[in-house]
């Protein structure tokens, strides 16, 4: 199950950074990229809040695409940050085994 997820968002990711130099015009993740980081972040927000609201509702099939759209919209703020999948993977790595509320408190001191 991890796995499918993990090859979907490789493939994905490689959608996303083929697409950084596409035409507006053509491609919608092309647009986010022109249209800049901070929008790209505004509709990542939006797609969160999509994600929460079919969260407490009935409709698993209307959690399911907006869960889909948040991610999409994550991994293209990721690449418009420069931020890889792998620095991610990177950190998740870095606190597993760790109590969250272990993890939490250290972050704090930060």
């Amino acid at each position: 199950m991890a796995a499918e997820l993990g090859t979907a968002l490789d493939r994905l990711w490689q959608v996303i950074q083929s697409r950084r130099t596409a035409d507006p015009q053509s491609s919608y993740t092309a647009r986010l990229f022109a249209r800049g980081r901070a929008k790209i972040a505004q509709k990542l927000g939006e797609e969160a809040v999509e994600a929460v609201i079919e969260g407490v509702g009935e409709n698993r099939a209307a959690l399911i695409g907006e869960s889909a759209d948040l991610l999409y919209h994550l991994l293209v703020l990721w690449a418009a940050a420069g931020v890889a999948p792998a620095d991610v993977a990177a950190e998740l790595r870095r606190r597993e085994g760790a109590s969250g509320i272990e993890e939490k408190r250290s972050r704090a001191k930060l």
